[in-house]
């Protein structure tokens, strides 16, 4: 049996890692080309080599997208092609039966598994932080989209709303807006600043600031004043790391901070139901190279001839990329329709999970 697990084994792990350089090499060559259309643009010493870096540092979350996919992939090459050198009909004459072999795919699974779970929770999340600094030097900013991004706080019975339409590489806040409403939801005040740091006593030190305070007045008429000052300090538990996540996606984040972030927006009465799926995503993702696994299996028991280890390895292109799809496709459906999130995350692993299973009774345990 020992001598059987080595054989398997090694035979699955050389593949696997074949597929995963060819796919990452195949993306970064994709991104490389994209990201060549900003060079000289994005700033003039944004040149060939700080691409090449940038595009680099996504590597990590390209791994931990295709991981599955190669596992799929490079499982179903090995065992097609152990059919169809009748390698396989030897391993099963030799004891390897059905459920011990389902057992020895599901232990190296889980290996695989936690090797997706360590890339998605550690090592992507901190290259992809290291990616959006490295271009915010030569950018001169972190952003996203035209918005900024958007904060809520509650202090006693006032609401704050901050938008901070851009970090800088230094950590300091660019472009920011506080507005400030009372019990009843009227805007109380405005703050406008230029710039911010977050100092490490729960509050921001501001710098250019106009403030704007708004007075309700008899029937329809109302008064604003402005006041200009060049530093405040505003009292606030929003930290720099809350800011940077929320400008970073949902699905470049650690599974830590979108739990973090889930609490701070549910605390403050935001709707977290996007941040919900993406963390019940990251819970259940590494659990595909389980189902992968299983999947995988029945091609052993099927009998090739000559050529058919391509079309079986395209077959397993297709399930990996449907399976790609399918899960991007329920997280949008589960956001859009409010299902519960761990719904919306475990549905596309749990219809092909099914699937395995029924290919797995059909296919080894009834044929």
């Amino acid at each position: 049996m020992k001598t059987l697990r080595r054989l398997i084994y090694s035979e699955i792990l050389g593949a696997v890692a074949f597929v995963t350089a060819g796919f990452l090499a195949l993306f970064f060559f994709f991104d490389f080309v994209d990201e060549l259309g900003r060079v000289g643009r994005l700033a003039e010493s944004w040149r060939v080599p700080q691409a090449a870096l940038y595009v680099a540092l996504l590597a990590p979350s390209r791994l931990y997208e295709l991981m599955p996919i190669a596992v799929l992939i490079g499982t179903i090459f090995v065992l097609a092609r152990m059919a169809q050198n009748s390698e396989y009909t030897i391993l099963r004459t030799s004891g390897l039966e059905p459920g011990r072999a389902l057992t020895l795919l599901l232990v190296l699974g889980t290996v695989f598994s936690g090797l997706t779970f360590a890339t998605g929770e550690f090592l992507a999340p901190a290259a992809d932080r290291t990616a959006a600094l490295l271009k915010a030097k030569y950018q001169g900013r972190l952003s996203v989209g035209m918005t900024g991004a958007w904060l809520k706080e509650r202090q006693g019975e006032r609401t704050y709303t901050v938008n901070v339409a851009a970090m800088a590489p230094d950590g300091s806040l660019r472009g920011l807006r506080i507005f400030e409403a009372d019990a009843s939801g009227r805007l109380v005040t405005m703050v406008q600043a230029s710039q911010a740091q977050v100092k490490l006593d729960e509050a921001w030190l501001l710098k250019g600031v106009d403030r704007t305070f708004f007075r309700p007045g008899e029937g329809q008429r109302a008064s604003a004043a402005t006041q200009h000052e060049a530093e405040a300090v505003w009292p606030t538990s929003i930290s720099s790391e809350m800011v940077s996540v929320a400008l970073l996606k949902p699905e470049r984040m650690s599974t830590l901070d979108l739990f973090r972030y889930m609490r701070h927006l549910d605390a403050n009465g935001q709707t977290s139901q996007r941040y919900e799926i993406e963390f019940w995503r990251k819970v259940f993702y590494p659990l595909s190279c389980l189902v992968m696994m299983v999947l995988a299996l029945p091609f052993a028991y099927l009998h090739f001839r000559s050529g058919g280890i391509s079309a079986m390895v395209f077959v397993g292109i297709l399930f990996g990329i449907s399976f790609f799809l399918l899960n991007n496709v329920f997280g949008h459906v589960g956001n859009l329709q409010k299902w519960q999130p761990w719904v919306a995350a475990a549905a596309p692993g749990l219809l092909y999970t099914l699937m395995s299973l029924g290919a797995f009774g059909w296919l080894v345990l009834r044929r």
